[in-house]
Order: C-alpha cells, then structure tokens, then sequence
C-alpha cells in the first residue's frame, strides 16, 4: 500500500485533497480539507498536520537532499501552528498551502536534484531568525519592564 501512496499521482491528490479541492464559487480562491477540519478545536491542525507528513515521507523514501527535507518538515510545522490561532489560522491554510508546495519540491528533487538547495537554506534561515525575534521580544519586553522598575514596596 505504502508503495501505491507514493506514486506523484496520488501525492498529486493528497496535496490537493488538503490544499485546494475546493473553490469558492466565483472566485479564484481555492482551499482543501487543511482549512475545513482546522475548525475542529484541538485536534484538527494536529490531524491535517499529521497527513500532510505524507508527502515528506514519499520525498525520504525518494532520496531527498536533506535540506529540501528539513524546508518540508517547516512548511507543514509552519503551517500547523499558525493554523492553530482561531480564523487568523484557517485564512492562513488557504494562502500558504504547504502541501502543494511539499509537493513542487519533492517534484524539483526529482527532475534537478539539489536545484533550489540555496533557496531552501535562505528560506530555513529567514524562518529561524523569525522564531528568535518572535521568542526574543517578549523576554526583552519582560527584562524592560523588571528594570524601569525603580523600587517596589514590600508589605510589611
């Protein structure tokens, strides 16, 4: 079975099964069962995050280069957790769509191994320096607040 799911077609139709099987009538704008079951409390990014590691599968068994893996791994790690914030999330599957572009990598790995390498480490190190900010502000907030503290009264 395992071998049969690893066919481009049917990751082809797991992208968009997630992604984008779905328009809104008279639009452009198309979505899948990620931003459907993200609705679903607690559970639903988890779900669809699990699945989406289909794809990342398919592309170790492959032989991808490592790097192309690890971007992979961030798509859907990205999209999961921003897609746990209430509504700001579900819009976010509909714009980033990490299956799809789990899938036009694991396709670019296939026809030019190693191509977008340089690409990839750009956008790992983009995202890394985003987590640290992200992770640096409230703590540089908190040591501000504790310093402007000049004394604090204790009770007596």
């Amino acid at each position: 079975m395992l071998r049969q799911l690893a066919s481009n077609e049917h990751l082809d139709y797991v992208a968009a099964l997630l992604d984008d099987i779905f328009r809104i009538p008279g639009t452009q704008i198309r979505f899948g069962l990620d931003a459907l079951i993200g609705w679903v409390p607690g559970i639903g990014d988890a779900i669809t995050g699990i699945a989406s590691f289909l794809i990342v599968f398919a592309s170790w068994r492959r032989g991808a280069k490592a790097v192309t893996l690890v971007r992979m791994i961030a798509n859907v790690l990205l999209e999961t957790a921003i897609g746990a914030i209430p509504v700001a999330g579900d819009i976010f599957h509909v714009i980033w769509k990490a299956n799809r572009r789990n899938y036009r990598l694991l396709i670019r790995e296939k026809e030019q191994p190693g191509a977008g390498t340089g690409r990839d480490w750009i956008f790992l190190g983009i995202l890394l320096l985003a987590v640290v900010t992200a992770a640096a502000i409230p703590i540089a907030i908190l040591v501000w607040l504790l310093r402007s503290q000049v004394t604090i009264p204790l009770p007596r």
